[in-house]
Parts: structure tokens; C-alpha cells; sequence
């Protein structure tokens, strides 16, 4: 038997997302870094630029270069609650990019965002960073280091690196630490020695100066955007010390500042779930 089934249409396109592939945002060092922007879709026929929130996101690599599809089912749900989010990479510490230029290419990236906030319907004053890992200890020095002129290329230089919040997953905030732990792996500790162009000096000021833990507890003027941390506290390759200790530092000082311990959860894979995730999602919707 046959059905016929009216349902109403969508005027406004409310739910839908589109992509914007392979956005290229810098060319530092002579390499295109691009970027995957997944955006609310909205009728450009005659109609008003929008101005949704942005979220920049930052997947883990281990300071190498992100493979940026690995979150894009995730950030395509942010994307249909009415968010622009742009999934970026950055160049690689093993081919001949020492720190900082890693954190250079994420602020590269939100300047080249607010410069073309008109292009893909972009609120340029209400920014934010969410990143895994690696990439969650760069979008905690990006928002750490706002305006540092060390950390701003000439790229789109005239634009705001500022933003509003930080969502760090399991990140490595103490490298340092990390470095004088036995326990720590060892490709980690060369991806460590790369960062700091080929040598590892007795100070360790690179790996210090790459620690958002060090920051936080030896910079007592600087006010922080609201952070989220989250970390599996049984996570083995970046021990949930090294979030438990940011977040206490941050608490120390006063910061917006929230941590959330995923029970029983590795590095990646089951630390991800529906809780989760709408925890992230309403962080951001609280603070965009």
C-alpha cells in the first residue's frame, strides 16, 4: 500500500551545513597550509551575511601536521547548531619547522578567519579554539599569548589573534616535566628535541616556553579567556597529571577554569562519547 507524505520545507536552512575544502590561509615558509571550513548553509541570494560564531579547531599530531579529518564528523554537528568551524594544520616540527612556528600558523589562522569573516558568514568578535592533544596545548598558548609580537607573522598581521575561550583535550601542559620523566616516550622526547631546533639546551627554554603550566605559574598579571580541560585519567602516553596540574594552577589565580576527568578513558578513542562531546558543545555555546 502507497503513502503520500507532505512535510514542510526549510526557508531559512536552518540544520544544514556546507564545506569549504582545502581553504589556503597561509603560505609561511613557502608551503600552503589549508584549512576545512564546515559552515551553517545559508541562501546568499539577496540575503543578509550571517555572523555565526567561529570555532577553530586544532587536531592532534604530536607537534607533526594534523590530519584534519579525523574530527570532521564531530565538527559538522557544531556546524548544524549554527557554528563555523574551521578544522586547520600547521607545520610540522619533524621537517624543518621548530617551535614557534607551529603556534604561529594557529594565529595565523584566526587572523585569516576574521579577515574573511564576510566570505563564510563569520562573527569576527566572538572566536574560540578547541583542540586535542598537541593541538589542545597550541590552542592554550594561542589564547595565552595574545598579541605577543614573537608569535604573529606578517600574514593578515592588522587582524585580532585574541579569543574567547579554549576547549584543551588531554594536552601536554608541562613539557619539561614530560622530558625528565622516565616513563615518557621516547618519540615524543625527538618530536621534543625538533621543537627546539635539533637541541635540547640545559634550561630546556623552548619545552618551557611551550609549557602552558610554566606560563600560567610564573605570569601572575595576564588574564585568561575560560578554559575547558579535559583528560582520561587513563590515558599513557600524556599522564592526566599534566592536565590536573594546569588546572590547579589556573584555579590558583583565578582563572575561568573548568576540568573534567573522563574515568577510565586512553588517549583518544573511548575518551570520546555523546556526553562528552555536549559537554564540549555547551561550553561553547556558553562562552560564544
Amino acid at each position: 500500500m502507497g503513502n503520500i507524505i507532505t512535510l514542510p520545507s526549510n526557508p531559512s536552512w536552518e540544520g544544514m551545513a556546507e564545506v569549504f575544502p582545502d581553504v589556503v590561509f597561509s603560505q609561511a615558509g613557502g608551503e600552503e597550509l589549508k584549512m576545512q571550513i564546515i559552515a551553517p548553509w545559508w541562501n546568499r541570494e539577496g540575503k543578509e551575511v550571517p555572523a555565526y560564531p567561529l570555532v577553530v579547531f586544532v587536531q592532534g599530531s604530536a607537534w607533526t601536521f594534523p590530519g584534519v579529518w579525523y574530527q570532521i564528523p564531530q565538527l559538522s554537528e557544531l556546524a548544524k547548531k549554527g557554528y563555523v568551524v574551521a578544522t586547520i594544520t600547521h607545520r610540522s616540527s619533524m621537517e624543518g619547522h621548530p617551535f614557534p612556528a607551529c603556534l604561529q600558523d594557529v594565529k595565523t589562522a584566526v587572523r585569516f578567519l576574521r579577515k574573511n569573516a564576510q566570505v563564510y558568514g563569520i562573527d569576527a568578535e566572538r572566536v574560540g579554539l578547541w583542540g586535542t592533544s598537541s593541538g589542545a596545548n597550541l590552542s592554550l598558548l594561542a589564547a595565552m599569548t595574545e598579541g605577543e609580537e614573537r608569535y604573529i607573522t606578517e600574514e593578515y598581521r592588522e587582524y585580532s589573534d585574541s579569543v574567547d575561550y579554549v576547549a584543551a583535550c588531554f594536552p601536554t601542559t608541562d613539557l619539561v616535566e614530560y622530558m625528565l620523566d622516565d616513563a615518557g616516550e621516547q618519540e615524543i622526547k625527538d618530536i621534543f628535541t625538533a621543537l627546539s631546533g635539533g637541541t635540547v639546551d640545559e634550561e630546556m627554554s623552548v619545552l618551557r616556553e611551550m609549557s602552558p603550566y610554566h606560563r600560567v605559574r610564573e605570569d601572575f598579571s595576564t588574564e585568561y579567556p575560560p578554559i575547558l580541560i579535559a583528560h582520561g585519567d587513563a590515558d599513557e602516553l600524556i599522564p592526566h597529571n599534566q592536565s590536573l596540574k594546569l588546572y590547579e594552577a589556573l584555579e590558583r589565580k583565578g582563572a575561568d577554569v573548568t576540568m573534567v576527568t573522563v574515568e577510565g578513558a586512553p588517549h583518544e578513542d573511548a575518551f570520546w562519547s555523546q556526553e562528552m562531546l555536549e559537554f564540549i558543545y555547551h561550553f561553547i555555546q556558553k562562552n560564544s
